[in-house]
């Protein structure tokens, strides 16, 4: 037995209404327009006063492994309901499922190909601080809002844009203290240069130097520095935290809080149907000798043993992330802040698991491309009922929607569409995204080289002997199209997902769809030229 399809999901055992949808009124968006009509309708009023915004984001979470995608075996019940007051997305697709240029993308709205913030050559550049200037946080920092960032990091920030992206150095103070006010995070592990500040903070001191309390893990330390933010937050300014949990991409015993663990360790968990024990001998043969996810599987997932260990030891750490939320939720109404804060949960991207025979992500298929999203609002009225929401969303759609949201235009250099029209279903559909655009810049073969001072030269060889499986490619409402384009001859896929939601059958050489295929060839094309600039 498969997890149900997210199209047949139950909100707290209430089915999603087809037909019938609440709206949720113009008035929960900071606008001029809401502004005026409310000066019209009671010249005394005062302006609404700006929402608080906290973003959270997972690290290499699966969208179907929460509660309220459907997945009863996971248990999320604080994630699920706010998903079941809010509104949850069905159709969130990365524009890069790997951390680094994701993280870069749902910072700046713009693409990988755009600012070029990635693992390995040639796109392996720093963030220059011009760039991060025109991030969500920069720009709510410049409009007067508080501004906190915990967790992992996972780019950095330079005066400008320099190669490698991966610097010995970070020197998060210098480069990031004029973004935010309140910071304690690291590279990519917790203990990997980690920096605080503020460094008087007497909160933070204790959370992070202070006695550590046994078998605490840093999950647990995100939520201790979630709620002290909360605590120290002042009264009449606006804030914007963001919350980049480690959780759930290792799993090592000093990453899982044992205590949760034993919810799980004797769980047997159902395999999904395009699971696959030992190697998949389908995979494109440029992607099973090179992509790292291949042994990565033969390590981690290609067994039942190993796949039950993984999986457990993930839903795990999400439940320890679902109570971080809760901790957090109860703070809000105890400082009487939940009423004025909307909150978004998202992950990086998501991980593979086995999945086509694959552990890691960065290959365009479902499980590493589909992201979970759910934006809470609570200016909503409590009776206000969830709702599921199809309609395609970027992940460079957050930034300028975070933007819109507490009444700011996005920049021009921002490539992604604001979807508080979707959220407030005002939005024409005919004129929203009728695909988005997906990419996979990454190599393991040039990861490994990429502090060598031929890197670029690697490249090309790794390129000539044909050994890259870049690719790129659009998923609409229905179609998933991608292609490696850098091997000779291009391989293509391209899958049905209203028919076949694994991506198990591969259509690209049925003749029966050469009219798609032509279309999504086209719609890839013209979405890259658009977003590569």
């Amino acid at each position: 037995m498969k997890n149900p399809d997210p199209s047949q999901i139950l909100f707290l055992g209430v089915k999603p209404l087809k037909t019938l949808f609440c709206l949720i009124s113009l008035a929960l968006f900071s606008s001029s327009t809401s502004h005026a009509t409310a000066s019209v309708a009671n010249a005394t009023a005062h302006e609404a006063p700006k929402p608080n915004i906290i973003f959270l984001m997972t690290d290499d979470q699966r969208w179907n492994q929460l509660g309220c995608y459907g997945n009863t075996e996971f248990e999320t019940p604080h994630i699920d309901r706010l998903a079941a007051q809010g509104v949850i997305f069905g159709n969130a697709i990365q524009a890069v499922a790997i951390c680094m240029p994701s993280r870069v993308s749902v910072l700046t709205g713009r693409h990988y190909s755009s600012h070029r913030v990635g693992f390995v050559a040639p796109n392996d550049y720093t963030l220059s601080q011009a760039d991060f200037n025109y991030s969500y946080p920069a720009l709510l920092k410049a409009a007067g809002y508080r501004t906190g960032f915990i967790g992992k990091v996972g780019f950095t920030v330079t005066e400008k844009a320099t190669r490698p992206s991966t610097p010995a150095q970070h020197f998060y103070k210098e480069n990031m203290r004029q973004v935010f006010d309140y910071f304690a995070g690291a590279e990519t592990v917790e203990n990997k240069k980690f920096e605080m500040w503020p460094a008087e903070d007497p909160g933070l001191q204790r959370i992070y130097q202070g006695e550590k309390q046994k078998g605490e893990t840093r999950t647990i330390r995100a939520g201790k520095a979630i709620l002290n933010f909360l605590d120290t937050q002042p009264e009449n300014q606006p804030f914007c935290l963001s919350v980049s949990f480690y959780a759930v991409k290792h799993d090592s015993d000093s990453h899982v809080y044992m205590p949760h663990y034993e919810r799980f360790k004797d769980k047997v968990f159902q395999a999904p149907e395009n699971w696959v024990e030992g190697e998949n001998e389908e995979l494109p043969k440029v992607v099973k000798e090179n992509a790292r996810g291949v042994p990565l599987h033969k390590q981690r997932t290609s067994t039942p043993e190993l796949y039950q260990r993984q999986v457990r030891r993930f839903a795990t750490q999400a439940y320890t992330v679902d109570q971080q939320v809760g901790l957090m939720v109860e703070k809000l109404k105890e400082k009487g802040l939940l009423k004025n804060t909307i909150i978004i949960y998202t992950s990086d991207n998501g991980r593979l698991i086995g999945s086509h025979g694959l552990f890691d992500k960065c290959i365009l298929y479902e499980e590493s491309v589909k992201a979970p999203l759910i934006v809470f609002d609570g200016r909503n009225p409590v009776s206000t009922p969830g709702r599921r929401e199809d309609a395609l969303i970027s992940s460079v759609d957050l930034a300028p929607t975070i933007l819109s949201l507490a009444g700011i235009k996005a920049p021009s250099v921002s490539q992604g569409r604001d979807f508080t029209g979707i959220l407030n279903q005002t939005q024409d559909r005919s004129q929203w995204h009728d695909a988005v655009l997906m990419e996979d810049l990454f190599l393991a073969d040039l990861f490994r080289s990429r502090h060598d001072a031929n890197v670029d030269q690697i490249n090309q060889q790794l390129i000539d002997a044909n050994k890259s499986y870049r690719s790129r490619g659009v998923r609409t409402d229905r179609w998933k199209y991608f292609i490696y384009y850098e091997h000779n001859p291009p391989i293509e896929e391209l899958y049905d997902l209203e028919r076949d939601p694994q991506e198990m059958n591969n259509l690209i050489n049925n003749p029966e769809f050469t009219d798609v295929l032509e279309r999504l060839r086209q719609r890839t094309e013209e979405l890259y030229k658009t977003h590569s600039r």
